[in-house]
């Protein structure tokens, strides 16, 4: 089993950027299911890993972010979870070298819980089994739980998990920040988040989607304010965009969204990576940001508190 906390004890790991922009770019048609590609496009999603790898990511997401059942209904293929994210975990496997990790992508099913929405909790959990099977035969390193907004949804994940494999499961959740602080659009707070993540003994969680990387940094202070467990970051690129052309561009460019790596480790954040509207560009300038920064800080960090 991964050791996820001597993987990052001395050292920041880094994740990949966006799986869906780059299919878009790579010509994924509007309408058409992002997992379909695993088995009808392997080279083009394992294309998208590559870049991510040679950009400089050391641990990379597989293309299984809608792969639920209740997502993958909408486009008729409900009863082809288990082999659509077999067959994401595998196309990663493929191509990812020694030394570096593949992830499981988990996404929120996009319904509500009663008694919000009308889905039940065993509804819930059946829909999650058989990516997480999928997943774990296919060969990941661990799961990634993340860009849940519901709480309840991203235990009952969580929970299915753990009741399927033995990998590590982290959890993100993603955040809003309103003029009360930072809350995700159920109104789960910080403190919520992290006391059950606590109390669930989950190895590292933390943040993506939503926030820049600028607005990320004051999260991830407060999350590491709450807890000494490792943090995940994954900012958005600035907030969606229309262009003159109908297309969507995102605002805040890889030079900008780079500059602020050294505050968010400083921040606290241990596990870090791109969401939307990132790329290959933008791993790379991360990349040499923590290649020239993240010692000294990690250094300073364990001076100053005495446990180097």
């Amino acid at each position: 089993m991964l050791d996820l906390q001597g993987l990052i004890k001395d050292r920041v790991l880094l994740l990949d950027g966006a799986m869906g922009t780059e299919l878009f770019r790579a010509g994924l048609p509007p309408g058409h299911c992002p997992e379909a590609w695993n088995e009808e496009r392997p080279e083009a999603v394992a294309a998208i890993h590559l870049a991510y790898l040679a950009a400089g990511s050391q641990a990379i997401l597989t293309n299984s972010f809608g792969g639920n059942r209740l997502k993958l209904a909408g486009y008729g293929l409900e009863d082809r979870a288990y082999d659509l994210n077999y067959k994401a975990a595998r196309v990663a496997r493929s191509v990812c070298p020694e030394g570096c990790y593949v992830g499981g992508s988990i996404g929120p099913t996009g319904k509500f819980l009663q008694p919000v929405g009308d889905l039940t909790e065993d509804r819930l959990a059946e829909a999650f089994r058989p990516q997480v099977e999928g997943l774990a035969a296919g060969g990941v390193d661990f799961l990634l739980v993340e860009t849940q907004y519901d709480l309840k949804e991203a235990l009952l994940a969580l929970k299915v998990a753990r009741e399927t494999c033995s990998l590590p499961v982290l959890v993100s959740l993603t955040f809003q920040l309103t003029r009360r602080g930072y809350f995700t659009i159920m109104g789960v707070s910080p403190e919520a988040f992290v006391k059950v993540m606590e109390e669930e003994w989950v190895p590292a969680f933390g943040a993506n989607c939503t926030l820049n990387s600028e607005q990320m940094i004051g999260l991830i202070r407060i999350l590491r304010s709450l807890t000494a467990k490792p943090l995940l970051a994954q900012a958005n690129a600035g907030q969606p965009q229309l262009g003159p052309d109908g297309s969507t561009f995102y605002n805040q460019g890889p030079e900008e969204y780079a500059s602020y790596i050294p505050e968010l480790i400083r921040a606290g954040a241990r596990i870090i990576g791109g969401c939307c509207g990132t790329s290959p560009e933008y791993i790379k300038k991360m990349a040499e940001i923590i290649s020239a920064s993240a010692d000294n800080i990690l250094k300073g960090e364990l001076d100053e508190t005495g446990n180097k």
